[in-house]
């Protein structure tokens, strides 16, 4: 009889453990992705910045010469990122392509340009600054007109910032949650052993004497279930470094290292400080109170 209790007491021990770890690993591993996603945001948005192209028409008077120089002074201007020279012969084959059928035996001549497309680096990706870069291009005269779309610019920009915002906001606000919820799994733990608590007490503990063994059980805990949460973390950070290369998500090692030593230190502090205050809440009823 004696030894099936016990065996029940051990199947529910290793139970709540259990529950307390996976409680744990899951709030860490949402809390690390959402630290992801804020550390990567200006990331994600420069990626996009990126796509927007300046394209510079150039006229048919233009000099192979003109045309070389402007090639040279685009691709070392400090807002270009990477440049793409389309001749009008090009430009032609990928608009019949397209079409499906060849304009130019209708036309019987080439009305399109010879042009250059321009992607710049995300810090000159705003209305402002396309705008002074565009009209500076087109002073030129052998430039005809350079063509941007200005609308996406402005609300992309608008966007980003919106954006930025509000995962800001989520993250203090998951954070917040996250301790909490941590906070409840370590309680419930510390509640079913509220009697053992205040019988070592009773028989002369000294509180310090009594947390101890707690605490060091819940860190256990907590470095179990910040183990699990980094190592998946770790394998979707693999996963979306493969699948979105251009990002280079694994391109900053230390944010990535600074980011996961956080998320495993945060395991083991939350678990100990709220361990401490449930252990001391228990240590601080009275006998009477322990029922309800």
């Amino acid at each position: 009889m004696t030894t099936s209790f016990e065996r029940y007491q051990k199947r529910r021990l290793i139970s709540s453990y259990f529950s307390v770890v996976i409680s744990i690993s899951l709030v860490l591993f949402l809390l690390g992705m959402l630290g992801l996603l804020v550390l990567n945001t200006k990331k994600v948005a420069d990626h996009f910045k990126e796509q927007i192209a300046l394209t510079v028409y150039l006229k048919d008077s233009a000099k192979e010469v003109e045309i070389e120089q402007l090639k040279k002074s685009l691709a070392m201007a400090d807002y270009t990122k990477s440049t793409n020279y389309v001749s009008k012969e090009d430009a032609a084959e990928a608009h019949s392509e397209e079409i499906g059928e060849d304009f130019m035996e209708f036309l019987g001549y080439n009305p399109l340009q010879n042009s250059i497309d321009v992607f710049m680096n995300a810090d000159f990706v705003s209305s402002e600054q396309v705008d002074k870069i565009a009209r500076n291009l087109t002073a030129k005269n052998f430039v005809d007109e350079v063509v941007y779309d200005k609308p996406l610019i402005a609300l992309l920009n608008d966007n980003v910032k919106k954006i930025s915002f509000w995962v800001l906001i989520a993250s203090a606000v998951f954070t917040f949650i996250a301790v909490l919820l941590i906070n409840s799994s370590i309680r419930l733990a510390v509640y079913s052993k509220r009697f053992i608590i205040k019988t070592m007490q009773m028989v002369g503990a000294t509180k310090g004497f009594i947390r101890r063994p707690f605490i060091w059980q819940s860190v256990k805990l907590g470095l179990i279930g910040a183990i699990l949460a980094l190592i998946g973390m770790a394998a979707v950070l693999y996963y979306l470094n493969n699948s979105f290369s251009e990002l280079n998500l694994l391109g900053d090692i230390k944010m990535l290292a600074t980011l996961f030593i956080g998320i495993f230190l945060m395991g083991i502090v939350i678990t100990w400080i709220s361990t401490y205050f449930a252990t001391s809440r228990f240590l601080n009823l009275k006998t009477d109170e322990l029922y309800y």
